[in-house]
């Protein structure tokens, strides 16, 4: 029998209805286990962790990030492989973040939610979890996991974690992985695309977490009639050591003089810009047109391919790890865990 571990973080998927009040509350996962009978037809032990107290999604940051890869490392000899359980609203934030964090992984770390709570006659929770665990249990012909990377499992779709955004605030269809295809789909059967999956650069080697974050990094989106003190107010900020630029099109930002004024003067502060796309899909590529070629001039790094939420896991992580910004803009050019295209 395989072993997988459910850590409940918090979330809907994890609440039950106050009889006396009507309200949602989270309670410990294991309370709810007996109305997943599915769960018992599968010949796996499993083990819960429940988060105490049980966060809203809103509230999950870095603190979050380094309780869920302490309780894996702790975990990760006897189990097979993970669940976690997790609010949907911050959900591709944290599993891109510990997409980082978790080192070496040979074991699925499988994260799910669900919109609906598991209790409600409607819930999509029950076949969420049942194919989460399903595919935190998959092994191939020789033993292998599967799926060894970090994911999101939501809707009858695996998808890679740090290519994952949350895209529908009250459809089951709830995310998406805009850049990058799914790793499997649950129908009657689970498909899986193995060629796509993306496996530990050096097989054996033992998990190692990195839980030494730095998060000074804030998100400029460019907008229409933006002001030029939002702008210098959050490029030039004492405490911020790198900044997400979310950008229009293929990497293009307003080319008004005071604007690359700003940039460059950021740039020779030392600090780490990367600019991102605000469209779901698609590249950001600053030889196209003008104005983007005028960012890459001043010194903003192309972010390719990357979601927001994974591009601020990926500065956490390296920030983290390294306090020469000059290795950081370095190693964010190169494609670490699957988050970018190149």
């Amino acid at each position: 029998m395989g072993k997988i571990v459910l850590i409940y973080t918090g979330g809907t998927v994890g609440m039950r209805e106050n009889p006396q009040t009507g309200a949602l509350e989270a309670v410990d996962f294991g309370e709810l286990l007996p109305m997943l009978g599915e769960l018992g037809k599968m010949r796996l032990e499993f083990e819960t962790v429940t988060f105490n107290p049980p966060l809203d999604s809103c509230n999950v940051g870095p603190e979050t990030w380094k309780q869920i890869a302490e309780e894996i490392i702790a975990r990760y000899d006897s189990a097979d492989g993970f669940v976690v359980l997790h609010g949907t609203d911050t959900m591709a934030y944290s599993a891109s973040a510990l997409s980082f964090m978790l080192d070496h992984l040979s074991k699925p770390v499988i994260f799910t939610g669900s919109q609906l709570p598991i209790g409600r006659p409607r819930t999509d929770g029950k076949e969420n979890l049942i194919s989460a665990v399903e595919i935190a249990a998959a092994r191939d012909g020789d033993g292998h996991a599967l799926v060894p990377e970090v994911c999101i499992c939501f809707n009858s779709q695996l998808l890679r974690g740090n290519r994952s955004v949350k895209v529908n605030a009250t459809g089951f269809d709830a995310f998406s992985s805009p850049n990058y295809p799914p790793l499997a789909t649950a129908g009657i059967s689970i498909k899986y695309n193995t060629g796509l999956i993306h496996h530990p650069s050096e097989p054996g080697r033992p998990l190692e977490i990195h839980t030494t974050l730095d998060t000074r990094v804030s998100v400029l989106k460019v907008h229409p009639g933006i002001t030029e003190q939002a702008v210098r107010d959050i490029l030039l900020g004492t405490g911020t050591r790198a900044v997400i630029i979310e950008t229009y099109g293929s990497g293009n930002a307003i080319s008004k003089a005071w604007f690359l004024s700003i940039i460059r003067e950021a740039v020779k502060m030392g600090k780490i810009l990367v600019n991102i796309t605000q469209c779901l899909s698609g590249d950001v590529d600053m030889d196209i047109y003008a104005t983007g070629r005028a960012l890459k001039d001043a010194g903003v790094i192309s972010g390719h391919d990357a979601t927001t939420e994974s591009a601020l896991g990926k500065l956490f992580f390296l920030m983290g790890g390294h306090p020469d910004n000059h290795e950081v803009k370095a190693l964010l050019e190169k494609n670490l865990k699957g988050e970018i295209s190149k």
